[in-house]
């Protein structure tokens, strides 16, 4: 799906406070649409283009229990019994990647919050006059987010909250969503009740790494860079991985030179994107004066003004991170200004 505009509401009071024109402007200033699509079509893409390789073997059910660098050439081992000697290794495992153990004993950061997300038939969704955009609703301690997938036929809703239940270590209920969500606008309300209640993602990161690789073994995707979803793009960063690392792959002769030049040029972008969505993460859910400063900071921004995006969207996968410092002072500015008015 191709959304209108991005719009930021608050969800307390159901104001508007901005939004950003996705339509031809955008397109002209980046070289390509703003897509939305549902997590399983974007596997499935990715799935039939692996099946139309014939260099691709496609095997299911392989747990990696370990990797062993080796002398010559690193092994993997599986739950299964089975074992790979590889002449390289990409480790894409995910937050709780195997590999990445063989360089770093960091450990995931809790963030504090967790996400129920539900998407539901746009028939039975209760839509409002921003159907066709992409919708987040910014609130104290929560947010919402909302939009349309799949040709229109879906609504696709996550709602965010800091969870005090798993703060003090319970497993955390239904009732709290209610409870978070109770004090927002009517939309908000009914949007928040349709979320699918059996199960909770919590948002976990890890802090930014200067390594990502061993030799013919490196990270790709969340096993190089987990980040929190305020941003939307742990699964672009891990696609421009894919593209950048080919082509390293493809213009040298020497696999470790290649996850060398790889890794050279990609850590310092995916690590401004994680600290920025750390950052927005706090901005989304300032409370009080905190909230007034944001919303009247949001207020004041054109709809076909790019310039808080092009760090993101303009630059190169193999850089842009510099032209993100005026964007983390921004923000570092307001969350300064939040705390010491409490």
């Amino acid at each position: 799906m191709l959304p209108s505009s991005l719009v930021s509401m608050d969800a307390i009071s159901g104001e508007r406070l901005s939004s950003v024109d996705l339509g031809p402007p955008f397109r002209e200033r980046y070289g390509a649409p703003y897509v939305v699509l549902h997590r399983s079509d974007l596997h499935s893409i990715l799935l039939d283009a692996c099946r139309r390789q014939d260099g691709i073997a496609l095997e299911v059910n392989r747990r990696v229990l370990s990797l062993d660098p080796g002398e010559a050439r690193p092994r993997v081992r599986c739950a299964d019994g089975s074992a790979y000697d590889a002449c390289a290794v990409i480790g894409a495992d995910g937050l709780r990647s195997v590999v990445r153990r063989l360089l770093s004993e960091d450990e995931p950061v809790l963030s504090g919050y967790v996400a129920y997300r539900g998407a539901i038939s746009v028939a039975d969704a209760h839509l409002h006059e921003l159907q066709d955009s992409m919708v987040y609703w910014w609130g104290p301690e929560l947010h919402l987010v909302q939009y349309k997938v799949r040709r229109g036929e879906l609504y696709n809703q996550v709602g965010v909250l800091r969870s005090q239940d798993l703060e003090s270590g319970e497993t955390g209920s239904a009732a709290e969503l209610d409870h978070h969500f109770g004090q927002c606008c009517e939309t908000v309300r009914r949007g928040a009740a349709l979320l699918e209640r059996s199960m909770r993602w919590l948002m976990i990161d890890r802090d930014p790494l200067a390594n990502w690789s061993h030799g013919p073994i490196t990270l790709l995707g969340d096993a190089a860079h987990p980040m929190l979803q305020y941003l939307a793009q742990g699964g672009c960063q891990a696609l421009e991985d894919a593209l950048f690392l080919a082509a390293m792959v493809a213009n040298h002769d020497d696999i470790g030179e290649a996850f060398t030049a790889y890794q050279e040029a990609r850590i310092p972008r995916t690590a401004a994107v994680q600290t920025a969505a750390r950052i927005l993460g706090e901005l989304i859910h300032l409370e009080g004066v905190g909230a007034t400063l944001r919303n009247d900071l949001l207020a004041a921004h054109e709809a076909d003004d790019y310039e808080a995006f092009d760090w993101l969207y303009a630059g190169d996968a193999d850089g842009s991170s510099r032209s993100a410092a005026s964007l983390f002072r921004r923000g570092a500015d307001l969350l300064d200004a939040s705390r010491r008015s409490r």
